[in-house]
């Protein structure tokens, strides 16, 4: 997902162009379908992506092990830095920053790894298909959200026998 910004780098500080985003990304080993809109706004020192984008990536329940799509909502705002001057063609010092965004030399501004970057902090840590799931069997590993297994009800552990009085059993 590249922008060429030449114009943008050119044009005084604080002049904004908006863009509508529609392109498929490789997120986590997928192809995800990237949408919203982006405003590139220039700063004294680079570009400034600013928007909200959304997409759906494919994740593991950790109830039930069921693969399902997870809907993300990306609030992009990552400020990216020149390699090369537009006008000179000199090359320009990058910030001291690790892990900082920069335009290439042919003044590229390529968003895909911020994309990345951002979804793969939205993905929740304990994904749930639903609310409700119901997981998993502990001893036969059916998916009770199908319906029930034929395993036996277990016993009560003899160590909890006294609590068990508190709820009636």
């Amino acid at each position: 997902m590249s922008i060429n910004v030449s114009q943008q780098l050119k044009a005084p500080i604080g002049s904004v162009r908006d863009y509508e985003v529609s392109e498929v990304v490789d997120i986590a080993g997928g192809d995800s379908l990237v949408q919203g809109e982006l405003g590139l706004i220039r700063t004294d020192l680079g570009i400034l992506a600013k928007g909200t984008l959304h997409t759906e990536v494919e994740v593991t329940c950790s109830r039930c092990l069921s693969l399902f799509s997870c809907p993300l909502s990306l609030d992009i705002e990552e400020e990216f830095f020149p390699t090369v001057d537009v006008v000179t063609g000199a090359w320009l010092p990058v910030p001291d920053e690790s892990g900082c965004f920069t335009i290439d030399e042919h003044h590229t501004l390529d968003l895909t790894e911020a994309i990345c970057q951002y979804a793969l902090l939205a993905i929740p840590m304990k994904p749930l298909c639903d609310e409700d799931c119901a997981g998993l069997c502990p001893n036969c590993g059916q998916n009770l959200n199908h319906g029930p297994c034929d395993c036996l009800p277990q016993g009560i552990d003899p160590r909890w026998s006294e609590l068990s009085k508190l709820l009636c059993i």
